[in-house]
Parts: structure tokens; sequence; C-alpha cells
């Protein structure tokens, strides 16, 4: 059965659902949305009422929510767990997850990446404000996901699992800013795993394609 991913080509979380379904082995077509667009087609609004992205369609069932979304990839198809079996690892990873979501995101891809990278780049109004209080915000975060971090090759010890397919894009936007990339390189644990994940075939293959950062 096909696999439909629906989002937008720059949006973090539709990487990170690329990103899994590229682990998994899984090939998928893909529906470009922009849903900062006036006019996002009806048909998409029946698909994920709250006018975001990505939305996966497999086998008749819809799914929204990119925390959803990948759990359903690693869980519906075959190939390499994804998620750790062990309670701990297991928990870690859904910790870092959980970081990921409601203490990254904001400072680190809405603050740093997008006033100070991705708003030049694209010749729109930048917030220096915005940019500063993303800069400000990011140590406490880093710090936690330094803690977080098990030991190993990955971020949940030495096989790749939701916790680095959730957190490598978020990095991999924010880490186009110098200044970001200055703050990781504070966090050795982070900033060895993230040296070595940035260049995973998968990561490189599903990042989206931007001309150099302008910072």
């Amino acid at each position: 059965m096909a696999i439909e991913l629906h989002g937008y080509q720059y949006s973090v979380y539709s990487w990170i659902a690329r990103l899994a379904l590229h682990e998994k082995g899984k090939a998928f077509d893909w529906i470009e949305v922009n849903p900062f667009a006036e006019d996002i087609p009806a048909s998409y609004l029946a698909i994920h009422p709250f006018k975001r992205v990505p939305a996966l369609i497999h086998d008749g069932i819809v799914v929204y929510e990119t925390g959803a979304i990948t759990r359903y990839v690693d869980e519906a198809f075959e190939g390499r767990r994804l998620q750790p079996e062990e309670p701990r690892n297991r928990a870690r990873c859904n910790q870092i997850i959980s970081i990921v979501d409601s203490y990254a995101y904001w400072p680190l891809v809405r603050q740093v990446f997008s006033h100070g990278v991705f708003r030049p780049m694209m010749k729109l109004q930048a917030d220096e404000k915005e940019f500063q209080r993303g800069l400000e915000a990011a140590p406490r975060i880093l710090s936690a996901l330094e803690d977080a971090a098990g030991e190993g090759r990955y971020l949940c010890g030495d096989g790749i699992t939701l916790a680095d397919i959730h957190l490598a894009p978020m990095i991999g936007y924010f880490a186009r800013a110098p200044e970001g990339r200055d703050l990781l390189q504070k966090q050795l644990r982070l900033s060895a795993w993230w040296a070595d994940f940035s260049k995973r075939a998968t990561f490189m293959a599903t990042s989206p394609r931007l001309p150099p950062a302008v910072r």
C-alpha cells in the first residue's frame, strides 16, 4: 500500500517524518503543502483540521502529529526498531522527544533559525530581538539534552532511535547559525553526536535544500 506524506519543504517536523521513513527504508509519495498559504485546499483540511504539517496516509489511515507519525512508521513497517525495548532507554528516548517538542523547537528553530537564517535568506523581515531571545534560551536546552543523552554512538545507546530522528533536524537548522554552532560545541557529548549524525546518508538525503547560511 502506497504511503503519502503531506508536508512543507522547509518544515522541521516534515523533515523529521521524512527521516523516519528513510530510516525504515520506506518509499513514499511527497505532497507539498504550505501551511502558511491562505488558500490551503479543503481536501487537506479534511486530513488535518488544525492546518499543520506533516500528515501521513497509509492503508486507509490518516495520522497527523509528528510523534504519532514516527511511532506509526516504526511500528507499522518492518526493519530496524527505532524505539528501545529496555524500559530505561525507552524512557530516555521519550524524554528527549518531549524536550525537543516542548522546549527546543521554539527557541532553536522559530527564533534562532527563522530570524537568524531563514528570514534573511528569503529576504523577509527578521526580528533581531527574537533571534537573541532564542540564543539566550538555547544553553539551558542544550545542557538538558546533554544530560539526557546516554552513552554510545547515538542518544540512547549504540542504535539509532526516534530520539535521534526528532532532535537531528532541529539541530540541523539551529547549527546553520554560527552562533548556534558555537553554543552546540560547548556540549561535548551532543556536539560529538552531531558531528557523526550530520554525516549520516539518510540525514543528508532528507535535508531541505537551502542556500548557505547568510549570517
